[in-house]
């Protein structure tokens, strides 16, 4: 009735493939190395320059309205 390597009606091999498949797409990192990454915009490097304290927020609204008029 069985012939070797069947599990569930399948063959085993086609299972590990089948796990394979499914770690690849569930666990690998989003940030793949070589991948193209989007850049950020000169208005969210400002934002961050303002979150992170390097700059004050009277100089940021004079940077976003020079950026604006861009």
């Amino acid at each position: 009735m069985h012939e070797g390597y069947h599990f569930w009606g399948m063959h085993l091999i086609w299972w590990f493939i089948w796990l394979i498949i499914l770690f690849w797409i569930f666990a690998t990192p989003y940030n793949i190395p070589g991948q193209r990454l989007k850049r950020d915009s000169p208005l969210d490097k400002l934002k961050n320059s303002l979150a992170s304290g390097e700059i004050e927020n009277q100089e940021y609204r004079e940077k976003k309205h020079l950026l604006g008029k861009n």
